[in-house]
């Protein structure tokens, strides 16, 4: 009987490991979540910090990144999104950008993304050069098992206007809001102040945020824009001893202007529930948001609703840590 010991407690420990590692992916499961990201790179460098925890979240095996897209026409975002990618050694991964019509200023004073696209190796040369973000989608949701993906936006929601009005085309057969149905899982948005207020990502295009409020076919989960300056990131990513990365690069170069004791991290959180799910981090408060003709919104509580906004869980130094350990991500070894 001794002979089986060994085994039997090396199997019952693997089977505890196994189910506590289920638990720390998303909400239960142990299937990885295969992610759409969708960003305004630039004007904000928050975005830079969310692509590198989903680089790290993909390479710890809990993510699958499906595809990437520039959620306005600046013409450094595509080849910042291809960088950091690249970096991470999925350069193969499919890059769009809304036609022409959408946002196209970069907005911001310190010119980090010409510094990343000088230092590290890209295809895309301008943002221009990415597919339309709309066939991008459409391609990849055909391709798509159904209710198996979950789309994160962390900048305006142009896209998403543009998908759900999409008609059937040679990529499938269904139009935009039954493809969407059909085929995602929930969207994840950094959209909004809640229970309300004004807010950037939205009032920027905020005919796309009203029509995604009323149209949009399955659950949304919203991070409010008062939850990222409660977790300032950066400072120990600059400090650490880790060699060059694009998000360190870039924080370097920009908190010294901006803020030393760290940035917003509006994106990193909204990147890090869309992958992880929101049990270990935050509350939710079930209703509908309602977008205002200023580009403001208000909130109506609704326990039957099929969106959420997020509120605090866990402290927020607590929260802050978990996200620049990620964010201090290197590539692995090829």
């Amino acid at each position: 009987m001794k002979t089986n010991l060994v085994p039997t407690f090396i199997l019952t420990m693997f089977a505890i490991f196994s189910i506590f590692s289920c638990k720390q992916a998303t909400e239960g499961t142990c299937a990885q979540v295969s992610i759409i990201f969708d960003s305004d790179l630039s004007p904000d460098y928050d975005d830079v910090g969310a692509l590198t925890l989903l680089h790290a979240l993909a390479d710890s095996g809990e993510a699958k990144i499906v595809g990437t897209i520039a959620s306005n026409r600046y013409y450094l975002a595509g080849p910042c999104i291809d960088v950091i990618n690249t970096y991470y050694g999925r350069g193969d991964l499919p890059i769009g950008a809304p036609l022409a019509g959408a946002n196209e200023a970069d907005g911001h004073q310190i010119k980090w993304t010409e510094s990343l696209v000088a230092n590290y190796p890209h295809k895309l040369q301008s943002t221009t050069d990415a597919e339309d973000a709309v066939k991008v989608y459409r391609r990849l949701l055909a391709a798509a098992a159904d209710n198996s993906i979950v789309i994160v936006t962390v900048g305006f929601l142009t896209n998403m206007r543009d998908l759900l009005k999409s008609p059937a085309d040679e990529l499938s057969p269904l139009d935009g809001k039954q493809l969407i149905a059909k085929k995602v899982h929930h969207l994840v948005s950094m959209v909004g102040a809640f229970p309300e207020g004004r807010e950037y990502n939205l009032y920027i295009d905020a005919k796309a945020s009203d029509f995604i409020a009323k149209e949009w076919p399955t659950r949304i989960l919203f991070l409010g824009g008062e939850i990222g300056c409660k977790l300032l990131t950066g400072k120990r990513l600059i400090a650490s001893n880790i060699a060059h990365t694009p998000a360190k690069d870039v924080f370097t170069i920009c908190l010294a202007q901006d803020n030393p004791e760290g940035r917003c991290s509006w994106d990193q959180a909204t990147t890090l529930i869309a992958v992880r799910g929101t049990d270990r981090y935050f509350n939710t408060v079930k209703g509908h948001i309602v977008v205002n003709e200023n580009g403001s919104n208000t909130w109506i509580n609704d326990p039957n609703g099929t969106q959420e906004y997020v509120t605090e869980k866990m402290p927020w130094p607590e929260l802050t840590k978990v996200i620049e350990d990620l964010m201090m991500h290197e590539a692995r070894e090829k």
